[in-house]
């Protein structure tokens, strides 16, 4: 049960940084290079999108983390797990203050309604989201290392 436990957290919290690097190494770039509004209306849509997917997977892989540190509780790694779990309770708190706000705002933008410092905000939200991601890296080469 331990181990099933284990991978399934190693698994869903590797996957979300995949997705996350991604977004910021990837996407934002792709984006960017799109002529005339379509990067503005595509980083709305992309908001809409994993805004709604998101939060479930940060949350489980807290819960998912947090099972696996009770569950191991006195193995050896359960204190590198109890501070991946910590990370990751960091990445949503993250989210919640700094992110999702700039998010929420920019997931309505059209070219009509957008602010004159909609593309100034994008890169706050891009400097948020840096941080982030080296968070869940760290969370995630913890997790990685207790299994070792």
């Amino acid at each position: 049960m331990l181990s099933t436990l284990q991978v399934l957290t190693t698994v869903t919290v590797g996957l979300m940084v995949g997705v996350e690097v991604c977004v910021v190494f990837i996407m934002k770039r792709i984006l960017d290079a799109l002529p005339g509004d379509s990067g503005q209306l595509g980083h709305a849509h992309g908001g809409r999108m994993l805004g709604a997917l998101m939060p479930f997977w940060y949350i489980g892989s807290v819960l998912l983390s947090a099972a696996w540190a009770i569950a191991a509780w006195g193995h050896d790694g359960t204190p590198l797990v109890v501070t991946a779990a910590g990370l990751l309770v960091t990445s949503v708190l993250m989210s919640v203050l700094l992110l999702v706000p700039i998010n929420n705002r920019n997931k309505t933008w059209t070219p009509e309604n957008r602010p004159a410092d909609w593309q100034q905000q994008l890169n706050r939200w891009e400097r948020y989201h840096y941080a982030r991601v080296a968070v869940i890296i760290a969370a995630f080469t913890l997790l990685v290392a207790a299994l070792a």
